[in-house]
């Protein structure tokens, strides 16, 4: 059950940093997710049925006893998110001396 909790901890840290890159005024790279973020007013609809889907498939790994694939998602989530995190202070006014 820990991979899985962990999974889904990832998927969420991964939509708040979408969220903190929309607000900072960067694009999603996904095209996919990009897509269906600007298919309503607002991308939060689009990203969170972005992000339900990515958790059924957890569920569906875990379900089926895919733990070597789950762990494996979870090391690509934690890089990704630790890379957008990166990112993220890159582009801080306060740490790129604007």
């Amino acid at each position: 059950m820990s991979l899985l909790a962990l999974y889904c901890y990832l998927q969420i840290l991964d939509a708040l940093t979408t969220l903190a890159f929309l607000a900072n005024g960067v694009q999603e790279a996904n095209p996919l997710v990009r897509s269906l973020m600007t298919m309503g007013a607002s991308p939060v609809p689009g990203l969170f049925v972005v992000k339900l889907a990515a958790i059924a498939l957890g569920i569906f790994c875990w379900r089926q006893a895919r733990w070597r694939l789950l762990g494996r998602a979870n090391w690509f989530y934690a890089v990704l998110v630790a890379w957008n995190l990166l990112a993220l202070l890159a582009r801080s006014p306060a740490l790129a001396g604007s």
